[in-house]
């Protein structure tokens, strides 16, 4: 990083860098090193990808979440999975998942489908991530036909995912708990996709705003199925996202046992909503995470 790069990050993760050195072994744990959905800093990663990483390692970060996979061009950030990955290690950073546009895909054909997925296959195998995550589904398309179909789409990816040796999972909001006549969505995807093809991703925020269970309770539909976590709060007020620390979701009590999901990978997120920029709420969000969540993975 040059030192005009270096000063534009600083503020950002200053409230990080003043921890004990003890404090800030972030890769103590046997569930991996602190993680970034890097959706949460898009705006900075649109400005400037090798900057942005550069300052969040500063942070204590090391392993992300893509998003915005370009499967036409495959790449990633206008750079191709390979050059992506070597920037990466170059940092001594690393991907072990990523959310991709299958969305746009759920009343496709399985060959459409299918394409696709092998290409998202291909850019995550280059990157050497272990995950492919289904992260929304369109509003127009949350009915029961909807979840319906979104089931049998799952199923099919899930099922190619595992051939190529590559993990898959699908990636909740609040909308999968609202309780339809047929079915409560969320209940219906974990009865009726085989666990060894699709696994999940769970997001607590969504979970905790939704009220229906406890980020513990969710755990206990499918121990062992959730080796994906988003980490991220809720401000006390507006229930809008906010910086770790500062809302209503008490993780010290609530967080679930690691090891009885199934966990591999967590990620913190904060989707917008922001106190001052994206960098400066993920330098205080690692902080809190490190100081007061750290010891529970």
């Amino acid at each position: 990083m040059n030192r005009r790069s270096f000063v534009k990050y600083s503020g950002a993760f200053a409230a990080y860098s003043v921890l004990p050195v003890s404090c800030r072994n972030l890769e103590a744990k046997i569930y991996g090193p602190i993680g970034l959905q890097l959706y949460t800093v898009r705006d900075a990663m649109e400005r400037d990808v090798l900057g942005t990483l550069t300052a969040l390692k500063a942070m204590g970060y090391t392993d992300f979440e893509s998003y915005g996979y370009d499967a036409l061009q495959k790449t990633y950030y206008g750079m191709s999975p390979v050059a992506l990955k070597v920037h990466l290690e170059d940092l001594e950073l690393k991907t072990s998942s990523g959310h991709y546009g299958f969305a746009d895909h759920l009343w496709s054909s399985k060959d459409e489908l299918l394409a696709y997925t092998d290409s998202c296959i291909e850019g995550a195998s280059r990157l050497g991530d272990e995950f492919i995550v289904w992260p929304i589904v369109r509003e127009e398309d949350r009915t029961p036909d909807g979840f319906k179909r979104l089931v049998e789409q799952l199923s099919i990816i899930g099922e190619r995912a595992s051939a190529a040796g590559m993990g898959f999972a699908y990636h909740n909001f609040g909308y999968e708990f609202e309780q339809y006549e047929q079915f409560m969505p969320y209940k219906y995807i974990i009865e009726q996709t085989d666990p060894a093809h699709v696994q999940l991703e769970v997001d607590f925020y969504w979970v905790a705003r939704a009220g229906k269970f406890t980020p513990k309770e969710i755990i206990e539909l499918a121990p062992g199925r959730f080796p994906l976590w988003h980490i991220k709060d809720m401000d006390k007020v507006t229930q809008d996202y906010t910086e770790l620390g500062n809302g209503s979701i008490d993780y010290v009590n609530l967080m679930p046992d690691p090891e009885r999901a199934g966990l591999k990978h967590h990620y913190i997120e904060q989707g917008g909503n922001f106190a001052q920029d994206s960098m400066s709420s993920v330098a205080e969000s690692a902080a809190y995470f490190q100081k007061h969540l750290r010891q529970l993975l």
